[in-house]
């Protein structure tokens, strides 16, 4: 297990922990009312960090290494239904952004999402997360053919932003992304957006235009990376805690903003401390609020989308 910087305690609790049971394996002496005095030392600390979480803590805990990805959840969802789509029948497939068909209880879904690696090598083959042009062309490619056949589309977002490079630019990042969302208010089938960890500018946006949006409870959602907003306005990455605070990013923020409609709530410590029971949370609300969209027709979906959006913001004619 990897600990944050914040989660020092947890770590030195953790670490006398499994001291006193070695101690009490390997030698006669009774250590059992010290574990136990361990353990709700551990409960208590644990509530206490958890509980007072700063915005940039939130925003470190959406990144923690041992975080679920996409295809952790498209799998614990689907199982062995999930068939993965390849290509934007254009340029290349973008390995940033996944995407294809499964099935949750025997409902079928199309599922699109950003992906991103667990090391090295495979952060690298995914990009960062970071999506090309490409990866948003084939993102709407499915949510056509989904629409063509009916299927509710689920999309989850975890992403730093979208891939920034010259070429991307040149292959027309900004348009693909402004295509996506324009596109996404006139799907005429249901449209579920689960925001699982990052949600950064457009590259979240891209694919985040949907009919319900759900935040994991330590997930952010923003303009912009507190990072780059510090550099933006201090000139240095070190006010990070401060631009994440003033950008209010965080679900709770996004909740009474009215952007987004629920927070999923996360086991204690993050979704990586128990991964089943995040995914279980995420399959009830997917399932959930299907059940609603599914009662309307698809004028009725395409309005209340719009509807949705229209009323975010104050707009001067």
């Amino acid at each position: 297990m990897e600990y944050l910087d914040f989660e020092l305690p947890i770590k030195d609790i953790n670490e006398q922990l499994d001291k006193c049971k070695i101690i009490g394996d390997e030698s006669e002496v009774d250590v059992t009312d010290t574990c136990a005095q361990l353990e709700q030392k551990l409960i208590d600390t644990k509530k206490e960090i958890y509980g007072n979480l700063t915005p940039w803590q939130r925003v470190q805990l959406s990144r923690h290494p041992s975080r679920p990805y996409t295809l952790d959840y498209i799998h614990a969802l689907c199982g062995d239904s999930f068939l993965e789509l390849h290509g934007d029948r254009n340029v290349r497939d973008d390995k940033a952004m996944i995407g294809g068909l499964g099935k949750i209880n025997d409902q079928s879904f199309m599922f699109i999402g950003t992906q991103k690696g667990y090391n090295t090598a495979t952060r690298k083959y995914r990009n960062f997360g970071m999506a090309n042009p490409e990866g948003y062309r084939k993102a709407l490619r499915l949510m056509k053919s989904a629409e063509k056949f009916g299927l509710p589309i689920v999309s989850f977002v975890d992403t730093p932003g979208a891939y920034p490079g010259l070429e991307a630019e040149e292959r027309g990042q900004g348009e693909a992304i402004a295509r996506n969302i324009y596109e996404m208010l006139s799907v005429k089938v249901p449209v579920i957006v689960v925001i699982i960890g990052e949600g950064a500018s457009g590259g979240a946006l891209g694919i985040g235009a949907g009919d319900r949006i759900f935040m994991l409870e330590n997930t952010w959602y923003s303009v912009i990376s507190p990072e780059s907003c510090s550099s933006i306005l201090w000139r240095s990455w070190e006010y990070k805690e401060q631009a994440a605070e003033a950008l209010k990013l965080t679900a709770t923020d996004m909740k009474k903003s009215k952007l987004i409609d629920k927070i999923i709530k996360e086991p204690l410590g993050g979704a990586h401390y128990d991964r089943e029971a995040t995914f279980d949370a995420v399959k009830t609300e997917i399932i959930k609020i299907f059940k609603v969209l599914d009662k309307l027709s698809p004028q009725e979906l395409v309005d209340q989308r719009r509807d949705k959006f229209d009323q975010m913001g104050i707009f001067n004619g």
